[in-house]
């Protein structure tokens, strides 16, 4: 695990309230309306980036430690287990960036929320796995079986997918959801216990639970290991890959740009293979 140090600050946030009175905090507790990140007299500018903790704060971690002094920067790391936060606090000013999602769920927060978000490309890729404690392969899986999965209708098609896959479902389209599938869709007649993203590895063992669908973030912060997981979403070409992002507004931005080329360096391609060897997360540019 990557050691703590004074540039990164750790949040496990589940209320606006709390989340914005720590992030206030993490931010120097000004009231005054914050002004875009810029260099300080030793020419070194601070960026307070929203990101989970497991990938994307350790990563963040690296490079404001091992690549951020020769680049001018430092990182504070505002870490959230709330998907839904990252984006309102980054909306309202609290945070420069942030690091945790991937484009079609952005895409969603922006139709939903009105959020006016740019982003660069995909850094890593984190892939979907279905995990069991009541079978030891899929095929195990029968009618009327219930899987775990998402609430977010960001990645609620993913999951779904993910199913789609091995054959447990078919024809899944990009709005399809768990609990209006069709007769045609479920032939199974699979049930689905949705539940909030950060919570589905709590339910893998809850006995009436067949399996569930979880994000890689959060099976690895379970402990989980992806070689026991039933299945695991192929990372080639996917759509998937999470993103740095920030206000519209921000866009010339010179130190949101330059963390931006940092997270796609060689460097940070290496650190993610290496931490990750068992392709828990796996850099974009080896999944295209």
């Amino acid at each position: 695990m990557f050691k703590s140090s004074r540039t990164s600050r750790r949040f496990a946030l589940t209320g606006l309230a709390a989340a914005s009175a720590l992030v206030l905090a993490a931010c120097g507790g000004g009231s005054d309306e914050a002004e875009g990140p810029t260099a300080n007299e030793d020419g070194v500018t601070t960026l307070t980036v929203g990101a989970t903790p497991v990938p994307h704060g350790q990563i963040l971690q690296y490079v404001s430690e091992e690549l951020g002094p020769d680049a001018g920067l430092e990182i504070e790391i505002v870490e959230f287990d709330d998907y839904q936060l990252p984006n309102r606090q980054m909306d309202e000013g609290n945070l420069d960036a942030n690091y945790f999602q991937h484009i079609p769920f952005l895409e969603q927060q922006i139709e939903d929320h009105g959020y006016e978000i740019s982003h660069g490309e995909g850094v890593h890729i984190e892939p979907y796995a279905l995990f069991s404690s009541q079978h030891d392969n899929v095929e195990d899986i029968g009618e009327g079986s219930t899987i775990g999965i998402t609430s977010d209708a960001g990645n609620q098609p993913r999951a779904l997918l993910l199913l789609e896959a091995v054959g447990l479902l078919e024809n899944i389209e990009e709005d399809s959801a768990a609990l209006t599938l069709t007769d045609e869709q479920n032939p199974m007649g699979l049930k689905f216990e949705e539940n909030p993203p950060e919570i589905l590895a709590q339910v893998v063992d809850d006995s009436a639970i067949d399996a569930a669908i979880i994000n890689g973030n959060y099976f690895l912060e379970a402990g989980l290991n992806v070689e026991d997981a039933l299945i695991v979403e192929e990372a080639e070409n996917s759509p998937y890959a999470n993103v740095l992002a920030w206000n519209t507004a921000d866009d010339g931005n010179e130190a949101i740009q330059k963390l931006d080329e940092l997270l796609h360096s060689q460097e940070v391609a290496d650190y993610i293979t290496e931490t990750w060897p068992e392709g828990e997360i796996i850099p974009a540019t080896a999944s295209e």
